[in-house]
């Protein structure tokens, strides 16, 4: 490693460690993030779905990845817990503009997970990983039953 890596790495920690204390402070309901183990570089976070939603009353894991370049790139970040969703695929890869090319290095853990958790509610049916669930969503009544149904079979794995 050399010294630019390696003062790039001491940056990004920092900057990490910084969203971790902010991120244990905040006052938002509903979400949460802690480094997975010793690694600074891998969270685990959760969310939970947003009331007045169909997803109110579920718990979704997610891990979020930070490259050597974070902030400058946004890390990659997936449902652990399966999650049926229009911008959500089987592997659990997210559809969210600011997690691709509206990502700016002012954003930051909170900012991420508070998007994902409003994308629950408010989904971009312009460009879905699921087709099927677009379709259903139009129709909330069987599309509440459906994810329900989905959330109890999948929520433990």
């Amino acid at each position: 490693m050399d010294c630019t890596t390696a003062k790039d790495n001491h940056a990004v920690t920092k900057r990490l460690q910084k969203e971790l204390m902010n991120l244990m402070m905040t006052t938002e309901k509903g979400i949460s993030a802690f480094p997975d183990g010793e690694n600074i570089f891998k969270w685990i976070g959760t969310i939970s779905g947003p009331v007045d939603t169909v997803y109110n009353g579920h718990k979704y894991r997610l891990q979020l990845e930070f490259p050597n370049s974070y902030p400058y790139s946004a890390p990659v970040v997936k449902f652990l817990t399966p999650c049926y969703h229009p911008n959500v695929d089987v592997g659990g890869t997210i559809c969210l503009d600011i997690l691709k090319d509206k990502w700016s290095a002012l954003y930051d853990v909170r900012t991420i997970l508070l998007s994902i958790q409003s994308l629950l509610g408010e989904p971009n049916n312009d460009s879905p990983l699921n087709a099927q669930a677009s379709m259903m969503w139009a129709n909330q009544t069987e599309y509440k039953k459906y994810v329900d149904d989905f959330y109890e079979r999948h929520k433990d794995n």
